[in-house]
């Protein structure tokens, strides 16, 4: 059965319609942002009888509610009436018409520089019956009914009483439908003017009042995710619709504000859920849709519990899933049963990853992987500092990042890992897909070269996780991180060195010959060769550092000082290769084949 009803319908009744508040606009609807230029093409687009697109309404009354609002500037005395349509597509094209054609107050719209300007429109009517002249017949003047020159000091054009309309034949555009008043000024100021005028009616007003838009009308029966994806095909704005602004038009319907639950209200002096999450460093960047997200894995997990517990079986038991469409159908009493103790679990992740030396949302490796992460300690509470529990948790973030299963699409894996975590961690089911399907070729070692890889970012928070010190400071690099000194990552053999020794960027340039270093120590080391920039490092010391002191700040960093001390690139790479290798291992619980491998070879590897 089709969804939609294809028809077409007079521009007046249209528009009295949204007058009337029988078609307003759904809340998640963006405003009207049309400026004078797109007006005034829409204006003679219709004038002239050309097509100006479909408008696409939504028959209210079916399962999908949405708070509503009228279109901008449409005044109502008394109680909002309750409207039988929504527009999804055509709010900017019905504002235009609805503002400039009906309403006696000045539109709302803005210049070409984006600037807010108030304008009422006319048309000149001697140049509106001239052949091919339209274009130019529509004239906008300001709020005080004046066009102006000279930077405001000179009245080119002044339109502010009807006897000045009426005696330069410039026909107010609010009077295009319904002229009668217009007409008995006109006969009382110019009627020398009147044959002319008549002419214009019947050449250039009757193309207003007899044009017919096409309608597309979407039944009731359409459901929420149809809507959703309908309005952003149809989207002329260029920005997507969000699940949360749809949600939040939901919610409004049964009167409850997400928006102000989200980010707070400084009018009603409510402090969001956003604010409180970004008090944690590293949920700086948990986004109004994650928290979404993991309310609906806990929603669907929960009915899927249920209908194993009624011995449903295959297609009849409902699925975990974090996708849109179960975001979408996500009711506002799961958002309030479950929505404070996900903003706690959210909170426990944050303390899970401190410990895990993850500290700020950029150290993050995927934002995602959050998701089942803070849904499992919803759950679980403060059970998470068990070893045990800990241990499965942090090998399974580990697996996630350096396998690097957690880029793209991965709402499948999300809801898996929620699932199969809480058996792994509640019964010693199976390992987690995340965690049995990950693996680290020892290859990717030579192709990670920036923080836009996600086991690059991983590998860089393992090295400060070992306690790594800095080269010239008295501190761990995290503790400098904490007192916000300036950090580098930097090339243990200078690039400069390098360079000069053929030693191609690709090998020097890897993650295997950087390491995290405050930007002093990185300034004192320049181009110099390791043995000689050790050396100057050890002297600059207030106090010196012998050489045993020296080679200990290099092995929490995995780097072999005797290597460093004899210039000898090829040893340093391959033990600091193994030792990466290592630590890797590690984390992962799994054994990393660890085959011998020279620089002749590795030069064979490309990203």
């Amino acid at each position: 059965m089709s969804t939609f009803d294809s028809t077409k319908q007079q521009l007046p009744k249209i528009l009295d319609e949204i007058l009337e508040g029988k078609i307003q606009l759904p809340d998640f609807q963006r405003g009207w942002i049309w400026d004078d230029s797109h007006v005034q093409a829409l204006l003679i687009s219709i004038g002239r009888s050309f097509p100006v697109g479909a408008v696409m309404l939504l028959e209210t009354g079916g399962g999908v509610r949405f708070q509503t609002r009228p279109i901008e500037n449409v005044p109502f005395n008394g109680t909002m009436p309750a409207p039988e349509k929504l527009i999804l597509d055509g709010q900017q094209r019905l504002t235009s018409l609805t503002q400039v054609l009906k309403l006696n107050s000045p539109v709302h719209t803005r210049n070409e520089k984006g600037k807010p300007i108030r304008r009422y429109y006319y048309l000149d009517i001697r140049s509106a019956l001239e052949e091919e002249q339209l274009e130019e017949a529509f004239v906008a003047v300001d709020e005080n009914r004046q066009l102006r020159t000279n930077f405001g000091r000179n009245v080119a054009l002044d339109l502010s009483t009807i006897q000045l309309e009426c005696t330069q034949l410039y026909f107010p555009c609010n009077q295009i439908l319904n002229s009668d008043a217009w007409e008995e000024s006109l006969q009382e100021y110019a009627p020398e003017h009147f044959g002319v005028y008549m002419q214009f009616r019947k050449n250039v007003l009757n193309a207003f009042r007899n044009y017919e838009l096409p309608i597309i009308a979407l039944k009731k029966e359409t459901t929420k995710e149809a809507v959703c994806l309908v309005f952003e095909k149809v989207n002329t704005g260029g920005v997507p619709l969000s699940v949360f602004e749809l949600i939040t038009a939901t919610y409004a319907a049964d009167g409850f504000n997400l928006r102000d639950d989200w980010f707070g209200s400084k009018l009603r002096q409510m402090e969001g859920r956003q604010s409180r999450l970004k008090k944690e460093p590293v949920l700086s960047g948990v986004e109004s849709t994650d928290f979404l997200q993991a309310i609906t894995l806990l929603h669907t997990l929960g009915k899927r519990q249920q209908d194993l517990a009624e011995g449903r079986t295959g297609k009849s038991v409902s699925a975990v899933s974090a996708k849109r469409v179960a975001v979408l159908a996500l009711p506002l009493s799961a958002y309030e049963k479950w929505a404070d103790r996900v903003e706690q679990g959210y909170m426990l992740a944050a303390k899970f990853l401190r410990k895990e030396c993850f500290y700020t949302a950029r150290d993050l490796p995927y934002r995602p992987q959050l998701l089942p992460l803070a849904t499992v300690l919803t759950l679980i509470g403060n059970r998470w500092l068990e070893p045990k529990i800990y241990d499965k948790l942090a090998r399974w973030l580990w697996c996630g990042v350096l396998g690097e299963l957690y880029g793209g699409a991965v709402e499948t894996r999300i809801a898996n890992d929620l699932e199969e975590l809480l058996r792994w961690i509640e019964n010693d089911g199976e390992e987690p897909r995340t965690v049995f399907e990950a693996a680290f070729q020892p290859d990717r070692l030579y192709t990670l070269r920036t923080r836009v890889s996600a086991a690059y970012k991983g590998l860089n928070i393992l090295v400060l996780r070992q306690g790594s010190q800095d080269f010239f400071w008295k501190a761990t690099v995290q503790e400098l991180d904490w007192e916000e000194i300036a950090l580098d990552i930097h090339h243990i053999f200078p690039k400069s060195w390098c360079q000069g020794q053929g030693i191609p960027a690709k090998t020097f340039d890897s993650i295997i010959n950087k390491t995290p270093i405050s930007y002093r120590a990185n300034r004192k080391i320049g181009g110099n060769a390791p043995a000689t920039y050790l050396q100057n490092l050890q002297n600059e010391t207030q106090v010196g550092l012998s050489d045993a002191q020296m080679d200990a700040i290099l092995a929490t960093h995995l780097i072999d000082p005797a290597a460093m001390r004899a210039n000898d690139f090829d040893r340093f790479y391959q033990n600091r290769r193994v030792a990466l290798l290592k630590l890797i291992e590690g984390v992962m619980g799994k054994t990393i084949l660890l085959e011998e491998t020279s620089l002749a070879d590795e030069d064979d590897y490309d990203d």
